[in-house]
């Protein structure tokens, strides 16, 4: 597979942000701060509610794998992803649960954070080249003194 490239990265996080704004935090609740998703509202339906959150979650997987993230970043994501899921199945306090573990923002900023370090590694500077140096410094040396000889 054909590494992305840094544009196509970067569509792919916009996508993610604005998917992870609405399943998570796209509604502000009155006189608070605080904001809950789409997902957490799924979520109040037993079992299939989390099954549709879970699902829904899998879509920021899938964004990963395409944007080149390693097994380890989508490893984590599979460990938030299910801790949301089994975190959601809990009676009564599943559901606030939901709303405050956010996964989908969670795995969003893993794979913003992933991406922005792979954007920021420079490749490594060229070695100084000294045997070039030595070589040219050794010839001018040779060429000097035997125009000096000759001289």
């Amino acid at each position: 597979m054909a590494k992305p490239t840094e544009a196509r990265q970067r569509e792919i996080l916009r996508r993610l942000e604005k998917f992870s704004r609405f399943t998570d935090s796209s509604i502000g609740l009155p006189f608070t701060k605080f904001s809950i998703g789409v997902e957490a509202i799924i979520g109040l339906i037993p079992v299939i509610g989390d099954m549709a959150g879970l699902i829904m979650s899998g879509y920021v997987l899938v964004e990963a794998q395409r944007a080149g993230a390693t097994r380890e970043v989508k490893l984590r994501m599979l460990r938030n992803m299910g801790i949301d899921f089994v975190g959601g199945l809990m009676p009564v306090f599943g559901d606030a649960f939901d709303a405050v573990f956010k996964a989908n923002t969670r795995n969003t900023r893993l794979l913003r954070e992933y991406l922005e370090e792979q954007l920021a590694v420079a490749p490594p500077a060229p070695q100084f080249p000294w045997r070039a140096l030595i070589g040219l410094t050794l010839a001018v040396a040779v060429v000097t003194g035997g125009l000096m000889l000759i001289l």
